[in-house]
């Protein structure tokens, strides 16, 4: 693995395999033409054709729309082809900052393509050597990614909670993090890409990645500088253990290994970049920079 191979895997995906998910006029996501085929037995609410998904137009208001699509995810679920069901809606939306046209559960954003958003936190501490990233290992037992390196904080962005509602709720479950100290966070930048996983793809091994489909993420950074007898403390179990490290050491584990999470990649190298750790002089430097702003 290199910098250049975590940005490009994922950007990957070939859309000639998706039909576009409509509500409306608005296009929300991408299914599977295998998982759009499963929804023609449910035509009361979806209108299946070669090319689309649409939802049906008698479903006009985002609750009615948000209840018939979980009744379906739900047959999706007991069919096998939706992992279990997840205690968490996510907003539906043509477009980051559009209005919500519907909510969908946690556990179908993939299949359905949708627009999903996360939060990740760099937590670093300057020594007289230089900077040192927190990193946790994640939970032995966690669905996606078990025993995989992260960032001190990330999660996904639910219905009802913005970055920053979002980034102290996480901040307090995943690191102990004190909501005030939580708030001196400074928002840094977006990361965004498009990637298909799962069904055989190359892409990414299931236990990483988590789904079938297409992840349409934007992920919302942080950085923290934290004080040096700060040491994060998981009160929720999803991390097994912390470790402050070098950032020489982090760079070296990201360029070299796939120990990452794989989006957690991306949100270092974005630290690497604006930190100057990783400068214009490198051959791929604009294949980075553009990398993580498709």
């Amino acid at each position: 693995m290199s910098f250049l191979d975590h940005v490009q895997r994922v950007n990957r995906h070939d859309l000639s395999g998706f039909r576009r998910f409509l509500i409306g006029d608005a296009h929300a996501g991408y299914l599977r033409h295998a998982m759009a085929e499963r929804l023609k037995a449910q035509a009361d609410t979806f209108q299946v054709d070669a090319s689309t998904v649409r939802l049906s137009p008698a479903l006009s208001h985002p609750e009615a729309r948000t209840e018939a699509v979980d009744r379906a995810v739900r047959q999706l679920v007991a069919e096998g082809a939706v992992a279990k069901i997840r205690f968490e809606q996510y907003p539906v939306l043509e477009r980051p900052g559009g209005p919500i046209l519907m909510r969908i559960n946690r556990a179908a954003a993939a299949h359905f393509g949708i627009i999903s958003f996360g939060v990740h936190l760099n937590g670093y501490v300057r020594k007289p050597d230089g900077i040192h990233l927190w990193i946790g290992r994640r939970a032995r037992d966690k669905s996606v990614a078990p025993g995989k390196l992260d960032n001190m904080v990330a999660g996904g962005m639910g219905d009802g909670y913005g970055p920053v509602e979002t980034l102290v709720k996480e901040c307090g479950e995943e690191a102990g993090l004190p909501e005030a100290l939580a708030r001196q966070a400074h928002p840094v930048g977006a990361i965004t890409y498009m990637m298909e996983v799962g069904s055989g793809t190359a892409h990414g091994a299931a236990a990483d990645i988590g789904q079938d489909g297409l992840r349409r993420d934007v992920l919302y950074c942080f950085d923290l500088e934290l004080p040096a007898d700060f040491t994060p403390v998981c009160q929720d179990g999803e991390i097994e253990e912390f470790q402050l490290l070098p950032i020489a050491e982090v760079a070296r584990i990201v360029d070299t290994s796939d120990d990452f999470k794989f989006n957690c990649n991306l949100v270092i190298i974005d630290f690497l970049i604006r930190h100057g750790l990783i400068g214009p002089d490198r051959p791929d430097y604009l294949d980075l920079v553009s990398g993580l702003h498709r």
